[in-house]
């Protein structure tokens, strides 16, 4: 019989942080980062806790090499060829994970990780973390690989995050439609808000000795801190990180017609444009009477899901007849280099901490409360006529 939950389900728009007392008197004092303990890998880890996504634009090797300098993580997405992991794996510190599908070749995987004993961090990757063989497929593993690091998902309920944390995950990624380029809510009306979901299985997780990673819905440092605040140990970002030098997507630049008028220019009847204090010699050019605008160029990167058309026809031979396609294709902005947006989002997290007196980043959920309100931001006013 169908049910309704009418406990509201929130996601990051929905609350704010309260201020408290802090012992911190600069943000300098903030420690972002914490030692990760794990349930079965027998290993630390020093980590900010932050992981680069597993698309295709994200989770590179270029990327992988910035993050390592802030101690964060890169999960490589499953496209990159196996010889090319072989190669490329040493030359990075033990902060990558490698990525299998359960439609992926799992005896050649297996051969990968017998070959390489440095690869010991796995994420098994899906999109419906429910059926039945993503439990089964993470037993295997943790059988076969006693030692390693297993990540699995995605789900959005604690049941579930404690099943496979049971069945030998150490963390359960958690998330289902909240990403920029996912349409999943919109093809198929399943899903949660994902602050509610990080509650939920977080709670669910630390339960039984798992951890979650919170994948998908950051758009800014704040939901970050949301995200560390309701209880998530790591947290995945793609449309954070899709915008710089270092992920693969293409450039593209697009020029624009803006409102702003030049005054500087003039258009003359043989169509070129000229500046006002360039004079006709021969006075023989008449103005066009046409107002000449500004144009403007934007830079943007090339930006899409997994399961989006383009994905699948780029990595999977094509969209199959018994799918649809659930993501997106876009462009966003061009944000540099990806030093540039971890230094902001670090700075955004150790700003948060100070707000909120956490003095060490696995404090922050313990120094959490958050309101719930109906709007984060506050109106920015244009001009003096908007105040009026």
């Amino acid at each position: 019989m169908t049910r309704i939950y009418t406990e509201p389900q929130l996601d990051f728009c929905d609350v704010l942080f309260q201020p408290k007392r802090t012992t911190l008197n600069s943000r300098n004092e903030a420690v972002a980062r914490r030692v990760f303990k794990f349930k079965y890998y027998p290993e630390q880890i020093v980590s900010c806790g932050l992981i680069a996504s597993n698309m295709a634009t994200t989770g590179t090797f270029d990327m992988a090499a910035v993050l390592e300098q802030y101690e964060a993580m890169t999960c490589f997405h499953k496209h990159i060829p196996y010889d090319q992991l072989n190669k490329h794996f040493y030359t990075y510190e033990q902060l990558q994970f490698v990525s299998i599908g359960l439609r992926d070749n799992k005896e050649e995987f297996f051969k990968l990780l017998d070959n390489n004993p440095a690869i010991d961090k796995v994420c098994v990757d899906i999109a419906n973390g429910y059926i039945p063989n993503l439990l089964k497929f993470v037993k295997e593993l943790r059988t076969r690989y006693p030692k390693i690091l297993i990540m699995a998902g995605n789900v959005v309920t604690g049941d579930m995050t404690q099943d496979l944390i049971l069945n030998g995950a150490d963390i359960i990624k958690v998330g289902i439609g909240p990403g920029s380029v996912c349409t999943t809510r919109l093809k198929t009306g399943v899903g949660r808000p994902q602050l509610s979901t990080i509650l939920d299985c977080a709670d669910a997780a630390h339960g039984v000795g798992g951890m979650i990673c919170a994948d998908g819905g950051c758009t800014n440092p704040g939901d970050i801190s949301k995200a560390f605040g309701a209880g998530a140990d790591f947290v995945m970002l793609g449309g954070m990180l899709a915008g710089t030098d270092e992920a693969a997507g293409k450039l593209v630049t697009k020029r624009y017609q803006t409102n702003q008028i030049d005054h500087d220019t003039w258009v003359s009847t043989d169509g070129n444009i000229y500046s006002t204090d360039e004079k006709d010699p021969d006075d023989t050019l008449d103005y066009y009477t046409d107002t000449h605008y500004v144009y403007k160029e934007n830079k943007y990167k090339q930006f899409y899901g997994m399961s989006s058309k383009l994905a699948q026809e780029k990595h999977f031979g094509g969209m199959k007849d018994y799918r649809t396609s659930e993501g997106r294709e876009k462009l966003i902005p061009y944000t540099g280099p990806a030093n540039r947006v971890m230094e902001d989002i670090l700075g955004g997290i150790r700003s948060t901490m100070t707000y909120i007196g956490a003095t060490k980043l696995k404090d922050i959920p313990k120094r959490t409360t958050f309101y719930i309100v109906n709007r984060q931001l506050n109106q920015v006013f244009q001009n003096c006529e908007d105040i009026q």
